[in-house]
C-alpha cells in the first residue's frame, strides 16, 4: 500500500486506495463515497467502567453526520472561519501563491529531478487559474495537522451532482510506502 503525505506538514492526506486520476500534469483527483458516521464514536471495552474511566455512565446514540471516506480516514479537518464560512476566495488565493512557492522551494531541496520541477512550474498557473474559477464550488479540508501552510485539499462533485472527488496537488505530496 502507498500513503501520500504532504511534502510540508507530513500530514497523510490520500493513499492508492482510491482511485486516482492525473489532470493537467499537476493535479490528481479521486472519487470519494459519502456516508453517515456516529459523531464522537467512542468504544468501551467490555468489563471496562466508564464512571471510572471519566465517561459518561448513560449509552445512548451520537448524532449521525454525513462525512466523506478521504475525510475520515485521513482525519482532514474542515477549513472555516469564525463565521462558519469557507475562507474568502482572495484568501485562498494568497495562500495558493504562498503554498506554490513551498512547493517548488521543497521540490529543490529534495533533489526532485529538473523534469519534475518544470512540469509543476509549466502546469501550476493554468491549475490555479482553474480552481480559483471553480472556488465557490469546493470545500475546502486541510491536513490532521491543521497547517494553514500546507496543502488544502479541495472537494467537489462531479457532473451527476452526486459523486463527490478530492483534488490535490501532485506535486505537493510524497510517497510512502506501508
Amino acid at each position: 500500500m502507498i500513503i501520500y503525505e504532504d511534502i510540508i506538514s507530513g500530514d497523510e492526506v490520500l493513499a492508492d486506495t482510491f482511485k486516482i486520476q492525473e489532470v493537467d500534469k499537476v493535479l490528481w483527483e479521486c472519487d470519494c463515497r459519502k456516508y453517515m458516521k456516529t459523531k464522537n464514536e467512542d468504544f468501551e471495552l467490555e468489563g471496562a467502567n466508564p464512571s471510572a474511566e471519566g465517561g459518561e455512565e448513560e449509552g445512548g446514540e451520537g448524532e449521525q453526520v454525513m462525512v466523506h471516506d478521504i475525510e475520515d480516514q485521513f482525519r482532514l479537518v474542515w477549513l472555516k472561519t469564525e463565521e462558519g464560512l469557507k475562507p474568502s476566495k482572495d484568501a485562498f488565493k494568497a495562500h495558493l501563491k504562498s503554498y506554490m512557492k513551498k512547493v517548488l522551494t521543497k521540490l529543490q531541496e529534495t533533489n526532485a529531478s529538473a523534469e519534475k520541477i518544470a512540469e509543476f512550474k509549466a502546469g501550476a498557473p493554468a491549475a490555479v487559474k482553474k480552481i480559483l474559477g471553480n472556488y465557490d464550488n469546493y470545500d475546502v479540508l486541510m491536513g490532521q495537522s491543521m497547517d494553514g501552510d500546507a496543502m488544502h485539499i479541495l472537494i467537489d462533485f462531479r457532473e451527476d451532482g452526486v459523486t463527490p472527488y478530492a483534488t490535490l496537488w501532485k506535486h505537493g505530496l510524497k510517497e510512502v510506502k506501508v
